[in-house]
């Protein structure tokens, strides 16, 4: 890829761990991304100024709390209002296997579940990124 992928990690809602996202995020780096980890306890609103901002490619989600039948929905609200629907959203996490489609109809691309190689994200990102 001739650009740099700009990817921005982000931890909504109330959830305290972090691990995860960090291993991600490090994984990216490691990938030849640029990646953005804006912290934990972040609100849909911050986390889409962030993503403005910063004018990213993908906004990473990382949620454990079971709070992403709220948050997702909110976040995507908050894109499509900023017109910035062509950031591509992944998500990863805990998240029941009878949400996914609900998620992917908001336009969450992919939801990748714990224990996913980051060589599979990585080329995830590589392809949707150059679509």
């Amino acid at each position: 890829m001739d650009n740099i992928i700009k990817v921005l990690i982000a931890k909504p809602g109330l959830d305290g761990h972090d691990r995860g996202a960090k291993v991600i995020a490090r994984g990216l780096k490691e990938a030849g991304m640029e990646v953005v980890y804006t912290g934990l306890r972040q609100t849909p609103e911050q986390i889409v100024r962030s993503a403005i901002q910063e004018d990213v490619d993908v906004i990473g989600l990382s949620i454990l709390s079971g709070a992403h039948s709220y948050l997702f929905p909110e976040i995507m609200n908050r894109l499509k209002k900023a017109d910035r629907s062509d950031v591509v959203v992944i998500a990863g996490g805990i998240i029941p296997e009878d949400d996914h489609k609900k998620l992917k109809e908001l336009g969450i691309k992919a939801i990748f579940q714990p224990g996913t190689p980051i060589s599979k994200i990585v080329d995830f990102i590589e392809n949707e990124v150059q679509k």
